[in-house]
């Protein structure tokens, strides 16, 4: 079995020689424009497209929660796939664990006003905020697949009421759920806080604007872990301005890294991470992968097939 590995930045060499303890069966090698020779499996992130073009590979593996890249690359040059080939993405492997403790830091600062406490300390003003009520304080997440489900159990370990909005029904035991457009607003004027892990497709880039922020609660707040794309800066922007949004923890956004004289980087009600919100892990990134491929080798289907149509 041969496996072909690229990836921009990590560290290769680890990457080869982690995957081949994995499966020690198998030939693990970097890809470098020119390799032509047989391959079965494609570890990639940013591929070019002359890495997986004419190849019959058996699987594709996207070394990321998304595949933003190689779905635009294939938009583009619909002949670097070939017909069949099955994709996969890294649901899980230690990000969703990530992803809780991003949200819930960011909540939990939010409901306890500590954001606005410490505007209170830079004007040395000693005062008592009246207390949230936790009842009232409701989580909605935008997209309920692995990574949301995740955050919405670990924030109702917290006691908050969550909710979940999908493109199609999702069940999460304890999340009041809803689906489809026309259950989006409904959604919407229940939610205080407001968290973001939509793929991103065509379908839903800006869809966080002026007309979906002002449907939520009156002083809502906004998390966005998925992708830039998704907001619409000016739009945010405005409606932090107007008061329909008290603050934001942005850690994507629609040029990375974020400009410096952007607005966000001086805005006091928005907070910014560089995409790191969640980050591969290596090991078990690896762990996945090989037992991904040993099933794949007795015929088997693993879990996190990327839907070409839909995009995630």
């Amino acid at each position: 079995m041969d496996i072909i590995y690229y990836h921009p930045s990590f560290n290769a060499q680890a990457w080869i020689d982690g995957v081949q303890r994995r499966l020690p069966g198998a030939r693990v090698r970097l890809w470098q424009p020119g390799d032509d020779l047989p391959a079965d499996y494609a570890l990639v992130r940013e591929p070019p497209v002359a890495m997986l073009q004419g190849r019959q590979l058996k699987g594709v593996f996207a070394l990321g929660a998304g595949v933003d890249d190689i779905l635009g690359q294939l938009k583009r040059h619909p002949e670097m796939l070939a017909p069949g080939v099955p994709l996969f993405r890294l649901e899980d492997t230690g990000m969703s664990r990530q992803m809780q403790e991003y949200a819930v830091y960011h909540v939990l600062g939010w409901f306890r006003r500590f954001n606005e406490y410490q505007q209170l300390k830079r004007e040395a003003s000693w005062k008592h905020l009246e207390n949230n009520q936790r009842e009232a304080f409701s989580i909605g997440l935008l997209g309920a697949g692995v990574l949301g489900g995740s955050v919405a159990k670990s924030l109702l370990d917290w006691g908050f009421p969550v909710r979940c909005w999908s493109r199609s029904p999702k069940q999460i035991e304890g999340v009041t759920s809803f689906h489809g457009q026309e259950q989006l607003g409904e959604f919407l004027s229940g939610t205080r806080v407001l968290i973001n892990l939509l793929p991103n497709t065509p379908q839903t880039v800006g869809i966080i604007n002026r007309q979906l922020l002002s449907q939520l609660k009156p002083g809502a707040f906004l998390i966005n872990l998925a992708r830039g794309p998704h907001v619409v800066d000016d739009d945010l922007l405005a409606a932090l301005a107007a008061g329909e949004v008290n603050a934001a923890a942005l850690d994507v956004f629609n040029v990375e890294p974020l400009p410096a004289d952007h607005p966000f980087w001086s805005h006091p009600d928005i907070a910014i991470t560089p995409h790191n919100a969640a980050v591969t892990l290596p090991e078990e990134a690896m762990d996945y992968i090989a037992g991904a491929i040993a099933q794949c080798e007795n015929n088997q289907m693993p879990e996190g097939r990327v839907d070409l149509e839909r995009g995630y």
